[in-house]
């Protein structure tokens, strides 16, 4: 595995660098300190697994470096691994395509989890962080219009947020989708958007919109974001963060 790991301050990219390199024999990580010098590492080095990517870099916003890298290297998870334990980030990297989000203060062993996750097609998000009920609807600050985005100036979900106890989280079964729904709702929480779904299931891209609403509906959400966010409140019972596929298959990916 070969991660390119983004972050501007020396002392935490070498601690970072440290730690991934024990998550297995054969990692090799290579440390970048701007976003100048992991745009220059994925131009001249092509194979690379994963990138991790700091929020607060001193020559560019960590969320549009994001945003540039999914449009950019589509194929090239991006983890976010911050100093921030805001909600409001957490669903906005989620939301820019972000495979997970890692807290700074996260044990060795909680990013060795999350990158494991990601490495097999998963998404790792803290349970801790989320805080959120399933059925949200717009209480997300997102649009019902499909597009996904999310108001991040919304007042703090918190402990508002959160569920009753009467209310019971339903589980993957709960919800009943079909072996195509769920294959869609997959690739979904992987981020990718209807026209690459569509290339990879093989349908046109207005029954992947038919699919995507009726998997929103189904989780009982308007956006993209509130399904990722739904979905591992229903699986984070099985430890921390989450990792869905749908019956019988064989890999996320």
């Amino acid at each position: 595995m070969k991660v390119l790991l983004v972050d501007d301050h020396p002392l935490v990219l070498s601690a970072l660098q440290a730690v991934i390199q024990s998550v297995g024999h054969d990692t090799t990580v290579v440390g970048v300190d701007s976003a100048a010098g992991a745009r220059a590492a994925l131009r001249n080095e092509a194979d690379f697994d994963l990138v991790l990517l700091d929020l607060a870099l001193g020559d560019a916003d960590g969320f549009d470096v994001l945003a540039e890298f999914r449009s950019t290297y589509p194929a090239v998870p991006v983890v976010v691994v911050s100093a921030s334990d805001r909600t409001s980030d957490v669903i906005r990297a989620i939301d820019g395509g972000a495979m997970g989000f890692v807290p700074k203060k996260s044990s060795h062993a909680e990013l060795q989890h999350a990158l494991k996750l990601v490495m097999t097609g998963s998404m790792y998000v803290p349970p801790q962080m989320l805080g959120l009920p399933f059925g949200v609807g717009a209480g997300l600050g997102g649009r019902a219009d499909g597009s996904g985005a999310v108001d991040t100036a919304a007042a703090p979900l918190g402990p508002a947020a959160r569920a009753e106890p009467h209310q019971k989280v339903p589980s993957m079964k709960d919800i009943g989708l079909t072996p195509r729904q769920a294959e869609v709702l997959s690739l979904l929480l992987q981020g990718l958007p209807n026209k690459l779904i569509a290339r990879q299931l093989n349908l046109s891209v207005e029954t992947v919109k038919d699919h995507v609403a009726a998997v929103l509906r189904a989780l009982g959400v308007s956006t993209r974001t509130q399904a990722v966010l739904a979905v591992s409140q229903m699986t984070q019972g099985q430890g921390a963060g989450f990792s869905w596929r749908p019956p019988g298959s064989g890999s996320a990916g």
